[in-house]
């Protein structure tokens, strides 16, 4: 993904650095639309499906978004159902079954990772492009240790020490997604609010203002600040990620994260919209060119 001109107004770019390594998320989603498209090629329903795997009609549809692990033998059923005899198309579909099921590192932290969050740690990690427009927060992938304990602590009061500190351990490891061979390309747009409002002391916001300074001068990292004088926007609902990636089986994704769940949309019409509202955004917001100086002032005023 290339890096954002200065009236930040291009929604979401299409070409990408190298590939990185599928994550079981995006394994299972590719699965999933294969499986969906040889159905409905073969015009059957989810519920002669769900019958040829002793299943309900919804089990179909939740493999089908990849958001189920899948078993060897129900994918191997579903191919006969198809009408798929080839058998080197059958081996590769059955491979993809056994790659999904590989567990990525971060099932290590499933002690401190919602199931509902799972998916979209895969999806990140394996994108090319992340969009992300926060209103609250710096996102998750520039946040220095002591401001991602400090938001941590906001949303866990009850949490022992330990566990602030295994989840603080987890964000860093996302992170890492920035500085790997191929990374994604994140375009963020904040609103000012992210950059006044510090959930701790203003040392631990000096600090975050410090790592930002750096972090956009990387090629792959573009940050743009929606300052109060925007007035209202087309954003005001609320926070949202876009995830683009290589594969062509794959939709753009647009995550939307509550307090216990989440939210994940594909449907075309659904990210356009999104998409659309991100466009907008760049428009409204100061241009990428001027955030290193928009933070400076920040720092200043701290």
């Amino acid at each position: 993904m290339t890096t954002a001109p200065a009236d930040g107004a291009r929604p979401l770019p299409g070409t990408f650095p190298a590939q990185p390594r599928r994550t079981s998320a995006v394994l299972r989603i590719m699965l999933g639309t294969r499986l969906r498209r040889l159905r409905e090629s073969r015009h059957i329903t989810l519920e002669e499906a769900g019958r040829a795997i002793r299943a309900s009609h919804s089990k179909i549809s939740r493999m089908e978004l990849g958001r189920v692990g899948f078993r060897r033998r129900d994918v191997a059923d579903l191919l006969t159902l198809y009408g798929v005899a080839d058998n080197a198309e059958r081996d590769a579909m059955l491979a993809l079954v056994s790659q999904a099921g590989i567990p990525d590192w971060w099932h290590a932290y499933d002690d401190v990772l919602p199931s509902w969050f799972e998916s979209y740690v895969g999806l990140e990690q394996a994108a090319g492009g992340i969009r992300n427009y926060e209103v609250q927060f710096v996102p998750g992938l520039l946040q220095t240790e002591d401001y991602a304990r400090a938001v941590i602590r906001l949303g866990h009061p009850d949490a022992r020490s330990d566990e602030i500190e295994r989840r603080v351990t987890f964000r860093m490891a996302r992170q890492e997604v920035l500085a790997r061979p191929g990374p994604p390309h994140l375009w963020a747009v904040v609103d000012e609010a992210v950059l006044r409002r510090s959930p701790g002391a203003p040392a631990v916001m000096r600090g975050q203002i410090d790592r930002l300074l750096e972090q956009v001068a990387l090629p792959n990292v573009t940050v743009q600040v929606v300052p109060f004088s925007a007035g209202g926007h087309a954003a005001a609902g609320g926070p949202f990620s876009i995830l683009r990636f290589h594969e062509t089986d794959l939709p753009d994704i647009v995550y939307l994260e509550q307090l216990t769940t989440a939210t994940y949309l594909d449907k075309r019409e659904d990210v356009d919209h999104y998409l659309a509202v991100m466009e907008r955004l760049c428009i409204r917001a100061e241009p990428a060119a001027a955030t290193r100086r928009i933070l400076r002032a920040v720092r200043d005023d701290l």
